[in-house]
């Protein structure tokens, strides 16, 4: 990704809760851009498309929204502007947005965060020295192998789901359905408690959010939907415990 290409954009309005982002989980690799012109024209980016950042203070796993108003990078400095009634609590806040195909995430601290005369929503802000970027790919996907028991199962409005994996990242899991068998798996609707069966040893329980669905035929069950779900709020042992289980298929232990 060339984070200096041009394109022409429309912006957006306020985000929305469903905008929210959530950090770069802890078991992910992205790599750092330190360049300064790199960075303001990220920021430039997310400022002419108007596309949702989420603020993260220390300790807190509740996204404070906003977006970025405007950046001068002369100074350089841009003016973060935050949604009606959202406050920016001080100390170290972590700032999260989708720029095209990657996650991009930083962090600055300020013992107070002033906003602009008259203008409480719009706060000055200095470009952080370092931004981290991953792209929207990096965790691998792997398809779950034939013959064993990987499902989920859940529940939406009252109505229990068991659905089969289809595959599995460490940043979330496909699931695969008939059509009439996906009702009110929409995009942005959240899994809470889902138990995810991995393989004949591993259950964990954890909260999904639908980001995609997709339509395709299977020669054998004809129409299916793919549904794509990203983790939210992973802990970091259920990181360790998928990452271990992705290593185990992607290295099988063969009988001699």
């Amino acid at each position: 990704m060339q984070l200096n290409e041009h394109i022409l954009l429309i912006r957006k309005g306020p985000p929305r809760p469903q905008d929210a982002i959530e950090p770069i989980p802890a078991a992910m690799r992205p790599h750092e851009i330190a360049d300064i012109d790199e960075i303001g024209d990220a920021l430039t980016l997310l400022a002419e498309s108007g596309d949702a950042i989420s603020m993260y203070a220390a300790g807190s796993r509740k996204a404070v929204l906003g977006r970025i108003f405007s950046v001068d990078p002369e100074l350089p400095h841009f003016v973060m502007e935050l949604n009606q009634g959202e406050i920016l609590p001080p100390g170290k806040v972590t700032f999260v947005a989708w720029l095209r195909n990657a996650k991009m995430q930083f962090s600055l601290t300020e013992p107070e965060w002033r906003s602009q005369p008259g203008l409480p929503a719009r706060i000055p802000m200095t470009f952080p020295e370092t931004c981290d970027v991953l792209n929207r790919r990096a965790s691998e996907r792997l398809e779950t192998p034939l013959g064993a028991n990987f499902t989920a199962s859940f529940v939406v409005n009252g109505a229990p789901y068991e659905l089969p994996l289809y595959d599995l990242s460490l940043g979330g899991v496909g699931l695969r359905c008939a059509k009439h068998a996906a009702r009110g798996l929409i995009k942005g609707r959240k899994l809470l408690d889902v138990r995810l069966e991995l393989g004949p040893q591993t259950v964990i329980v954890a909260d999904l959010e639908v980001r995609l669905t997709r339509s395709y035929r299977s020669f054998l069950l004809g129409e299916q939907l793919h549904v794509g779900c990203k983790f939210m709020n992973m802990a970091s042992a259920t990181e360790r415990e998928i990452s271990s289980l992705i290593d185990k298929m992607n290295h099988p232990i063969r009988p001699r």
